[in-house]
Parts: C-alpha cells; structure tokens; sequence
C-alpha cells in the first residue's frame, strides 16, 4: 500500500493534490475536512444563494468518484497536530497517523474585534458553514451593511440584492478596490456599483454593531458616527490563514505556515499548499500568500509531483486573475498596481459608456509590457502569457490587439478606438495588425 498520506482540508489545492498522488503512486490517501463530504466548487457558493445552481451542481465530481479512485475522506475537525508521533487528534479523542501531512486548510474570515461583531445576524463568507448562516440571516430582513471594498464585498451585495434586499456598502478607501485598482478604474466600479442601488459611503468606516435585547445586529455606527439600522452585517474584510490549531505543533507559521519552493514545511514529511500556506521567499513578482482558485490547483499538482519522488519547484509563471463586479468582467494579467512605480508608464482608453476600459503598464525606458487591465472585453490569456515571456513592447501590443480578443465575432470590437487614442496620446501612426494568423496559432 505505500505510505499513509493525509491531506487537511478538501478545497482545490488538497483535492488536486490528492487526485495527482493517486495519478502518480499507490500510496494510501486520506482526506479530511469539517466543512463539507464532498469537495465542491467555492466559487459557486454565490449562485448557490441567488438560485442559479443547487449545491449538487456545484460538485465536479459523482460522490463514488472517491472510492473509486481509492481516496478515503474523512468528515471531521483536526483539533491538534502531533508532529513528533506523527498524529492528528480530533476532539472525540480518537487520532489518526500519518506519514506525510498535507496543509491545506484555507482561510477564515477576518474579524477585527469591533464590539458587537459576534452578535447574531453579522457574519463573513468563506465557506458552506457561511452561506448556510446567510440563508438563515438574511430571512425577512429589511437591509443590510457589508463591511469591506474587496471582492467578497462585491458578491455579497450582489447575492443581496439578487433578493431585493436594501445595501448599505462601507468601504475605508477613497474608492472600492482602492488597494488594487487604479482610479479610473476603480471610480468605474463606483458607478456601476451605485447603479445596481447599493449605497455606496466611502471613505468610511465600522465603529461598532448595535444589538437588540435578543442578541440579534439591528443597527451599526460608523466612524463618522452615522447609525444605519440593519438586521445583517456581512464582515468582508479579507481573510486570514486558518491555521490556530497548529499551535504548539513545532510547524512555523507567521501570518500563514512557512514554506519553500516545494511547499516544504520546517518540519520533515509536512507540507503546506493553497491558501494556508506563506512562502518564506515568494516567488519572482508573486506575493507571500497566494490566496487565489488557480494557485491553488497548481500548488496541489506541483506538491503531488514532490511528494512522489519528483522534487518540483513551484514556478507560477506570470500573473493573472479574473473577477466581475455584477455584469462586468475584469482580467488583469502581469502587474498592474493602484499607483505607477518610478520605471512605469501608462496607457489607459476607456469607452464613453463607462464600463469598458482598457489600460496597459510598460516600461518608460524600454518599452516593454509589464502588465494589463480589462474591464468589459474578454482577453485571451495564453496571448498575454505569450507577450509577457516574450517581452513585447507597448506599440507591438497595441497593434495586434485583435490577436487578444475573445468575445465572439458578432461583439462590437473596440481595438480601432483604442489605437486611435493611443496614437492621438502618444503622436504614434500604428495601425492594427490582421489577427488571422495568430488566430491559427491560439486557437
């Protein structure tokens, strides 16, 4: 049978992690989670909640696909890690042994210790437990707040108003996604985030939730000491490492648990991947912690190819992700920051309905790509990922726009508008480039 290889947690990178050692060897796999029995997608709890998908559909998987493939999950909560004898302990008292222990719990929400914040009715969304508290929260309520200017923000509101329900949105930047966009982009998102009727208030933060005599949120003051009444208060402001049980276990942790390039914890045969897991050196351009859908596959499947006797470093590659804010889509590929760096220049062309933008970030000096913006136009990832190795510079962009293009062909383009400005801005003739032959190299 091998070794006993033990995975905590069943997100995407234990689950990937899983389904490649099993690909790779015959060693015996045991996975373990609290949250749910079945490894499902969390991304779509969302939809779960607007009604668009029921939580069957959100399972890749048939539930004997496990079996099957010879990976025994556990339904249960690690309260301890035993490193020395090599155990995890539960709190019915029984144990587990492992030989190699994978780390990869995910995150929890985080909370800042605002008085009031575990009243009943205030709650974040990280997981099933989540969204089925919302389902009972948010019954018969006549509004809700959500703390916080990020993502998981977004969605809430979204999920919120997909019921009718009245939002309140407190964000304490000077704009949503102030952190991470640049301004223009971002006073996009203020706009269409206030067109779909959510109160919007900047720059403003949580003082304090306010309960009933039940124990139950019923109003909430802001720093400006505003009271907004309110029956629910999502608490969306990021998400931490869930790692308090390894306290005491020997396994080094700062905000996450230390790893190196092979996910190698200090502690022989542990490993940590996905969200839980803070690298001691990141990766070139990558941060420490990595909490994103497909990092985390691609830590599972490197890990797994380690484990197996292939040492694998982690090698990511450039930078991409993906998001939407209600009907609009963003991509953003290498790295664009909120503000310039002293070597970068911008090119930024936004369509006059304002919701559509397109913004490229080059070197000043060389000329080269450095990273890009979309809101409004599906882009061709492997395109960019190809630009960025190659190190094209800003005018060959520019001119083989249409290269990039996914929406289908009956999608109103708009690269001859964008060259136009980037001509007009820089005193440029460029012209665009026929996309026909790279389209038989992308497709």
């Amino acid at each position: 049978m091998g070794k006993h290889i033990v995975i905590i947690g069943n997100g995407i990178s234990g689950i990937t992690c899983a389904k490649h050692l099993r690909k790779l060897s015959r060693n015996q796999i045991t996975v373990i989670s609290s949250e749910s029995d079945h490894f499902f997608s969390r991304t779509a709890l969302m939809y779960i909640y607007m009604g668009h998908m029921k939580f069957e559909h959100t399972k890749p998987y048939e539930d004997d696909f496990w079996k099957k493939n010879r990976i025994d999950l556990v339904k249960n909560f690690v309260e301890k890690v035993d490193t020395n004898k090599k155990l995890l302990l539960f709190p019915d008292g029984s144990s587990l042994h492992y030989d190699t222990l994978v780390l990869a719990t995910g995150s929890k929400s985080n909370k800042f210790g605002w008085p009031g914040q575990d009243l009943k009715g205030v709650q974040g969304l990280y997981n099933l437990q989540d969204l089925e508290q919302m389902e009972e929260n948010t019954k018969n309520i006549s509004r809700a707040v959500i703390v916080g200017g990020g993502l998981i923000g977004i969605e809430m509101a979204e999920m919120l108003r997909s019921r009718d329900i009245p939002v309140t949105l407190l964000v304490r930047e000077k704009n949503f996604w102030g952190n991470i966009l640049p301004v223009e982009e971002a006073k996009m998102i203020n706009r269409h985030i206030r067109e779909h009727h959510i109160e919007l208030q900047l720059d403003t933060e949580l003082k304090e939730i306010k309960g009933d005599s039940t124990g139950r949120v019923h109003s909430i003051i802001t720093g400006k000491g505003e009271e907004i009444k309110c029956e629910f208060v999502g608490l969306t402001v990021g998400v931490s490492p869930n790692i308090d049980f390894l306290k005491n276990s020997g396994i080094e942790t700062k905000r996450g648990i230390l790893v190196n390039e092979y996910f190698e914890t200090n502690v022989p045969c542990v490993y940590a991947i996905g969200d839980c897991a803070e690298f001691n050196v990141p990766p070139e351009g990558r941060k420490l912690i990595e909490q994103v859908w497909y990092t985390g596959r691609m830590h599972g499947e490197t890990l797994a190819k380690t484990i197996c006797g292939e040492h694998s470093a982690y090698s990511p590659g450039h930078w991409f992700n993906s998001a939407k804010f209600f009907d609009i889509e963003y991509q953003t590929y290498g790295w664009v920051g909120n503000t310039l760096k002293e070597n970068e220049a911008a090119f930024y062309w936004e369509h006059p309905n304002g919701k559509i933008s397109f913004r490229v970030i080059y070197d000043k000096i060389t000329e080269h790509l450095i990273g890009i913006n979309v809101f409004g136009i599906r882009m061709r990832h492997e395109v960019f990922d190809q630009w960025l190795s190659d190190g094209r510079r800003i005018d060959y962009v520019i001119e083989h726009l249409r290269e990039a293009n996914f929406n289908p062909e009956f999608y109103r383009k708009h690269e001859p508008k964008i060259i136009e400005k980037y001509n007009q801005q820089l005193g440029k003739i460029l012209k665009l480039k026929n996309r026909e032959f790279t389209n038989k190299i992308f497709k």
